[in-house]
């Protein structure tokens, strides 16, 4: 059974959709802790379904690598298999993401690397696409330039805004999330032999 630890710093409707699928028993993977770097309203999921968190304030702390070693502390506390960043809107620094990746994966809201970074969505209309997607990818030291482990077109209609394109991405987002930890889980995907970007 692989183990799951979830990284959010929101509402975590990605981490709502896997802790759903997780408690199918013939799912392959336990989410067996939520992490956050604020208060969020995604640890409301995790108390629905019994699993415990903690909390890693990111302005406690001088600098974001003392907020990275404790985090760092923190997961290995629990020692999962996987990290997944559910919408944690902070980069980690380079000494966590080395720690664990590859086994540390994020969704981004973009068919990578078309509009990386924090406003994909907002970057691919003012681009004026007919298309955009939704990926996940490996986590490593740049910004969302990690090896991409799964990917899906998702059209923008002319009349998109902001809100309703992502609205339609997030749906995508989520399963191709559950795919990709199931894959993990299966052995079909194997994060060691994912050539490094």
């Amino acid at each position: 059974m692989l183990t799951v630890a979830v990284l959010i710093s929101g509402t975590g409707s990605n981490l709502r959709a896997l802790l759903e699928a997780a408690a199918d028993p013939d799912f392959p993977a336990r989410v067996v802790v939520v992490g956050a770097d604020r208060q969020a309203d995604g640890f409301a999921h995790a108390e629905a379904f019994g699993i415990p968190t903690f909390l890693v304030p990111f302005r406690e702390f001088e600098t974001r690598e003392h907020w990275g070693e404790e985090l760092d502390r923190q997961l290995r506390v629990w020692n999962p298999d996987l990290v997944v960043l559910s919408g944690l809107m902070r980069l980690l620094p380079a000494a966590v993401v080395d720690a664990w990746s590859p086994r540390l994966i994020n969704t981004h809201p973009a068919f990578l690397p078309e509009f990386p970074g924090a406003h994909g969505v907002r970057d691919a209309l003012a681009a004026g696409v007919a298309q955009t997607g939704a990926s996940v990818i490996v986590v490593d030291n740049g910004v969302d330039t990690g090896p991409i482990l799964a990917q899906e077109r998702v059209a923008v209609l002319p009349d998109d805004t902001e809100h309703t394109l992502h609205e339609r991405i997030k749906p995508v987002e989520r399963r191709l999330l559950i795919d990709v930890v199931r894959a993990i889980a299966r052995g079909e995907l194997e994060l060691s032999a994912v050539p490094s970007s």
